[in-house]
């Protein structure tokens, strides 16, 4: 079982361009549809965790599934599962990057990844927002957020932090008729 988590997210990690949330819907197919390792609710609340958590998205996703499948040797396959790809990566571009940065069709090849990677991202937040159920009633709450955050440069842990006590405002006593 050890094999096969490390392989999987080794496989992930190697395969998916743009970073930890691009990751999000290659880990639920794996994890979730094909392996059927987690329960689907069980993986969004654990997507909710690693986002909230310090550290790269990808390693904290990777490391809280394989914890929950497999406890703490789970976690180390599917952490260095998921990094390693990563680290191989920057560390054959570092030997041999002086010899690639003018060549002209590997800038372009870059320039050209950019808008799939934006579409890569853009997919999983969509997933999340309906699984979330974001409707049109609240999703001010994520639009407002991502405009602190961008024009007005707010600390992203204010917006989670404020997030998190509205809701449970919300939930103790707008939202409870015995309040």
């Amino acid at each position: 079982m050890y094999k096969k988590l490390f392989t999987t997210f080794f496989k992930i990690g190697a395969f998916t361009l743009g970073g930890g949330y691009a990751m999000i819907p290659i880990i639920e197919s794996e994890v979730v549809e094909k392996n059927k390792w987690i329960e689907k609710d069980e993986f969004l609340d654990l997507i909710a965790i690693a986002q909230s958590c310090p550290g790269v998205f990808a390693i904290n996703i990777s490391t809280f599934v394989g914890y929950k499948i497999r406890g703490n040797k789970g976690a180390v396959c599917t952490s260095l599962g998921t990094a390693l790809p990563s680290f191989l990566i920057i560390l054959l571009i570092a030997m041999f990057f002086h010899q690639f940065m003018n060549v002209g069709w590997v800038a372009a090849m870059f320039r050209g990844i950019r808008p799939a990677v934006v579409a890569l991202i853009a997919v999983p937040t969509f997933n999340l927002a309906k699984s979330a159920h974001v409707s049109w009633s609240n999703a001010w709450i994520p639009v407002v957020s991502a405009l602190l955050i961008y024009a007005l440069h707010v600390n992203p842990v204010w917006i989670i932090l404020c997030a998190g006590i509205g809701g449970y405002v919300y939930g103790q006593f707008l939202n409870n008729p015995e309040a």
